[in-house]
């Protein structure tokens, strides 16, 4: 009378908890799986190495597809906005850069001298973009010229100059590099050589953000985990589904229990079992059977 309240109390309290326990593990299976978003696409294979290689530094898995266009990076949806944040603390994807022989590629067949002038300028510009580009640390580069120009008539020439933009990521020493970007910057453009034209070369140095340590990440099944979290998370899914088996397991005793005809089959078939696996009963039997035999044998003789 009071133990049977208890049971299906219990019966109720274990099915209860086996469901929770399967929704538990449903959603992070669920929330382990993401739509896939573009992230950049008509990328060079370079850029896009270079992409590929600062994301996974932080945790975030990106997918690579070729196209006539280029290669396009796939990245989860979830991870898209710290993907954006990231590339843009990298300076990535790099401009891509026009070089002399490019900018002064004519399309007609005559050619102003205002529009030689602003290609020379443009393309001198980006050498030098592109030359700075390769100092160790430097995220992204810019370089104004100006080359001598007479304004008007009877007015004074206007001399060169120049003006420089560098963006670079910690550590760097600026003391030691802005001479270095003055000096180079003065000799590649006319009109700018010597200490005079140095000092006609300004150049604004900007450090991004300060570069944390990384973290390395591996995959565990569908999730992405730290790799001094690898141990944790398994653990903490074998004990969950050990949980959900011994609350089924605990549930299909107690329905069983519950049940008399079930136990009854089943002790019906472990008998039926018994018997034909013990050779000992069925040794009397042939036993008692061969006499029974022998005796129609006497009678005849």
């Amino acid at each position: 009378m009071i133990v049977r309240p208890r049971s299906r109390c219990s019966t109720r309290l274990l099915a209860h908890l086996s469901r929770v326990g399967a929704i538990l593990v449903l959603l992070l299976l669920l929330s382990a799986c993401s739509r896939s978003v573009n992230l950049q696409a008509g990328l060079s294979d370079g850029d896009a190495n270079e992409i590929v290689l600062v994301l996974n530094r932080k945790g975030i898995s990106v997918e690579k597809q070729k196209n006539k266009e280029g290669v396009t990076l796939i990245v989860k949806e979830d991870d898209l906005s710290r993907a954006t944040e990231t590339m843009n603390e990298a300076g990535l994807p790099r401009r891509s850069l026009s070089n002399l022989g490019e900018v002064f590629k004519k399309q007609g067949m005559i050619s102003t001298p205002m529009e030689e002038r602003i290609r020379y300028i443009h393309g001198l510009s980006e050498e030098l973009e592109s030359t700075l580009q390769q100092f160790d640390h430097v995220i992204s580069a810019r370089v104004h010229v100006v080359l001598p120009e007479r304004i008007a008539p009877g007015e004074p020439i206007q001399p060169s100059s120049a003006a420089v933009f560098v963006k670079y990521r910690p550590p760097m020493d600026e003391d030691m590099v802005m001479p270095r970007i003055r000096k180079l910057v003065a000799s590649s453009i006319p009109g700018l050589s010597g200490e005079e034209g140095r000092a006609k070369v300004t150049v604004v140095m900007m450090p991004g953000e300060v570069p944390t340590a990384g973290i390395e990440w591996t995959t565990l099944g569908p999730f992405v985990v730290a790799v001094s979290s690898v141990r944790a998370l398994g653990f903490t899914l074998l004990g969950l589904g050990l949980l959900i088996l011994l609350a089924g397991g605990w549930l299909l005793v107690l329905n069983v229990q519950r049940n008399p005809k079930l136990m009854l089959m089943i002790a019906r078939l472990s008998m039926r079992k018994a018997k034909a696996g013990d050779p000992s009963e069925s040794a009397p039997a042939a036993a008692t059977a061969a006499p029974a035999a022998n005796k129609p044998a006497q009678a005849k003789s």
